[in-house]
């Protein structure tokens, strides 16, 4: 399930086989592992180390490097909010250019998306189950269409205790495509264009977006999928990264805090093979297209 790197710099420079073996591996479904990267906080930063700063009704503290937009906090005064602006933008530019070095095929598609810093414990999180990521899930957004493309994730284990973050690692997605798709409706004519007229999506739900939103739904509200299905704990000791995709990877977090996390979109047709993307996966069994 881990390919493992001893890299010990985001910008390290990486062999022909490394890049070779890591697109193999990512488009199979594995996860990338760099048990050595190290991202240092700086004094200041270090303070932002607490759940205080966390707006209690937002699931993260998020950061979009392309507007130097931060939202989801609370408490911080005008230089602490230019600070974590600043650590999170660093950590995105870090991210981009571990994936840059790594995975070269990708990086002239890649889309940068949100940068997100997670420091509220897991474990005894209350929430709707729909948003409990205790449960183990693919990624898909209701409010943000993706419309086919590859959601390619780098997180980091920025925890000063020295607490793993864990998680279980479920089924290889075209058997969770089996399993769940005979249990979904064909999306309604007309309910795209009105989730977008009226602004509750930020762009077009295509049926691809519908059927991976269903996916990521139906397999939280089965509690007997939960216990039953396939799976694997896997612990990110602090001080760790790991690079996967997760609209790909069925995966529950179960403990941990203090996470960072950069999200990159990759159309498909920049894959070394299209045909394992949800998209291909989902067209195939429907026998349509999609987007």
């Amino acid at each position: 399930m881990l390919q493992t790197f001893s890299t010990m710099a985001w910008n390290e420079p990486f062999s022909d086989t490394d890049k070779r073996q890591a697109i193999e591996n990512l488009e199979n479904g594995r996860i990338l592992f760099f048990p050595q990267l190290a991202f240092s906080l700086s004094t200041d930063e270090q303070v932002f180390l607490s759940p205080h700063y966390a707006d209690p009704h937002a699931k993260n503290i998020s950061y979009h490097p392309q507007h130097h937009k931060l939202w989801g906090m609370r408490h911080l005064t005008d230089q602490q909010h230019i600070q974590l602006k600043t650590m999170l933008d660093r950590y995105s530019r870090y991210a981009y250019q571990l994936v840059q070095n790594l995975l070269p095929h990708y990086a002239p598609q890649l889309t940068v998306a949100r940068t997100s810093f997670r420091p509220v414990q897991i474990t005894g999180r209350k929430t709707s189950y729909r948003k409990d990521d205790k449960r183990l899930h693919v990624d898909a957004f209701p409010s943000a269409p993706n419309q086919g493309k590859r959601i390619l994730r780098v997180f980091y284990n920025v925890n000063p205790h020295g607490e793993d973050r864990v998680w279980r690692v479920g089924e290889p997605f075209e058997k969770v495509a089996h399993t769940f798709l005979p249990r979904i409706n064909k999306p309604i004519p007309g309910t795209a264009a009105l989730l977008r007229l009226l602004k509750i999506t930020k762009s077009y739900r295509t049926r691809y977006d519908h059927y991976m939103l269903q996916i990521h739904d139906h397999m939280k509200a089965d509690e007997r999928y939960q216990q039953q299905a396939d799976q694997q704990e896997i612990r990110f000791p602090a001080g760790s990264a790991w690079i996967v995709q997760t609209d790909d990877v069925s995966h529950a977090a179960m403990q941990g805090q203090y996470l960072l996390e950069q999200t990159f979109y990759l159309p498909v047709h920049a894959m070394q093979d299209e045909t394992r993307s949800p998209l291909r996966i989902l067209e195939k069994i429907t026998g349509q297209c999609l987007v």
